[in-house]
């Protein structure tokens, strides 16, 4: 037998809810996508004045992150990213066009150590996609420890 954890809606919308805030805090116009764990989105957000592009974007991103249960800027991290030229996953991007998303913004959602869900982020530079996505990762965190109080 295998237990299996989902993430709700309400989970997805007090991470949307914290991400957007720390995207206001530091001045950037982000599109969030929390997905589960199939990488199929549960809910996606354009902040008002947010790049058109980042709604796709940000869906391939927590598609990548959700499917490969790895953050995605760890596909091109050197030396030893695999989808750095020269690595095994070299032209991984390419399996699924349009899809998949070897660049920062993608995060899984980890609980009890099982992968059960991603975000994506897109709109701002690494390090704000970065902030923005710990912002939405850490509101779920406190969820979880004040369902369990």
């Amino acid at each position: 037998m295998y237990s299996v954890f989902r993430l709700t809606l309400e989970d997805a919308l007090v991470m949307l809810e914290a991400a957007e805030a720390e995207a206001a805090r530091i001045g950037v116009k982000q599109t969030i996508c929390i997905a589960d764990d199939g990488a199929h989105p549960i809910a996606l957000h354009r902040m008002t004045g947010a790049r058109l592009t980042g709604v796709e974007i940000a869906i391939a991103k927590a598609f990548t992150a959700a499917g490969h249960q790895r953050a995605t800027h760890l596909f091109n991290e050197t030396p030893n990213g695999p989808a750095l030229p020269g690595n095994e996953a070299f032209g991984i991007q390419h399996m699924h066009p349009g899809r998949f998303a070897a660049f920062v913004g993608g995060f899984p959602i980890v609980h009890e150590g099982e992968v059960i869900g991603a975000v994506g982020v897109s709109g701002g530079n690494g390090a704000q996609d970065k902030a923005v996505g710990a912002a939405a990762l850490a509101a779920f965190e406190a969820k979880v420890a004040e369902r369990s109080a």
